[in-house]
């Protein structure tokens, strides 16, 4: 049985489900909705999945799930993906949702900071400890250039044609940009306060032989400052023992100094909190606000464990109502994997 939805107001995008969060126990909220046939569209901070799991330790070994003796982050990230493509859910990455509004039609207003709008009867936040926010350098007047000459991430390359672009970092996403964007600036300088970096090996390498071939510019240096007026850089001061404080030409600077974890506008959208977790009950996960539940490390109840494994149980009892509120005229038939024709033919193993 098809469900028909009210037109969505404000030009939203329709979903049955929006899950704030694309960490483990929001990706396999993706696998149980979808075997119940509901959409899922997933947003995310990062420019990429996996939450804390591929952004803080991809390589950190993990011990406790089930079936895997050991399995690193990124590899259980991967593994989820893997698991949950036949329900091909939409990603919207590097946005930060700002807005939670409840429709006329008792649907949720979903609205983000990139200007993503989405219409659903249920929103899952399984956002952990709350957004990542990036750290910003500590440097006199940056605010003022925010969004026009600084940026904390790469949202569109074109944006970076033909500008003298300084990135400073020494982790992944540092030296990943600074490769990737070298053929697109008209130059690329890297600022590290070391000549050693925390990237993949790889990348390490690759970028020392750009540098080598004249491509990429590095300086081991701290910043120090910005040179610039009404929002536009023109140069970046940087400092360091042997050349003391010196500038470089630039049109844009892209600091990746890592990321701190806030509970952000969550905390705006009407919910009971307790010291920055989400009550929840214990039989569907489910928030003060009928239609939103929350799962993994941001809700709390009696007896909480903050372990993946328990994020996926949550996700799991959570999709179950979920889908009295997606699909209220259907009945909801409990069924397994192993048995049902039905589901087999969802995961497309049938």
């Amino acid at each position: 049985m098809t469900h028909a939805l009210p037109p969505a107001p404000h030009d939203a995008v329709e979903t049955d489900v929006v899950i704030i969060g694309a960490g483990p126990v929001g990706l396999f909220a993706v696998f149980e909705l979808g075997l119940l046939d509901l959409r899922c569209h997933v947003i995310d901070v990062l420019d990429k999945p996996g939450g804390q799991c591929a952004e803080l330790y991809p390589e950190k070994p993990i011990y406790d799930i089930p079936a895997w003796p050991v399995i690193t982050g990124q590899d259980l990230v991967n593994r989820l993906l893997e698991q949950i493509e036949p329900f091909a859910p939409t990603f919207h990455h590097q946005q930060l949702v700002e807005g939670l509004t409840r429709l006329d039609d008792g649907r949720w207003l979903v609205e983000t900071d990139g200007g993503v709008k989405l219409a659903a009867p249920v929103v899952f936040i399984a956002a952990g400890g709350g957004s990542f926010t990036p750290k910003r350098p500590p440097l006199p007047g940056i605010e003022g250039f925010e969004g026009t000459s600084v940026f904390y991430a790469v949202r569109k390359r074109e944006t970076f044609a033909g500008k003298d672009l300084v990135i400073a970092g020494g982790g992944d996403s540092a030296l990943d940009w600074a490769l990737a964007l070298r053929t697109e600036a008209k130059s690329v300088t890297l600022v590290h306060h070391r000549d050693g970096f925390r990237a993949q090996p790889h990348s390490v390498s690759a970028l020392r032989d750009a540098v080598a071939a004249g491509e990429i510019g590095l300086h081991i240096a701290k910043l120090a400052g910005l040179e610039g007026a009404d929002g536009r850089l023109t140069d970046v001061r940087l400092e360091n023992a042997a050349q003391g404080s010196f500038v470089v030409p630039a049109d844009a600077l892209l600091p990746f100094y890592g990321l701190t974890m806030k509970l952000g506008p969550i905390a705006d959208f009407g919910l009971n909190l307790n010291e920055n977790l989400i009550p929840v009950d214990t039989e569907a996960y489910e928030t003060s606000r009928p239609g939103i539940f929350a799962i993994g490390d941001i809700n709390t109840y009696p007896g909480k464990l903050k372990l993946i494994l328990s994020g996926f149980h949550e996700a799991a009892l959570a999709s179950q109502k979920a889908f009295r509120y997606a699909r209220p005229e259907e009945r909801l038939r409990f069924q397994y994997t192993t048995s049902s024709t039905t589901l087999q033919k969802r995961l497309n193993v049938a």
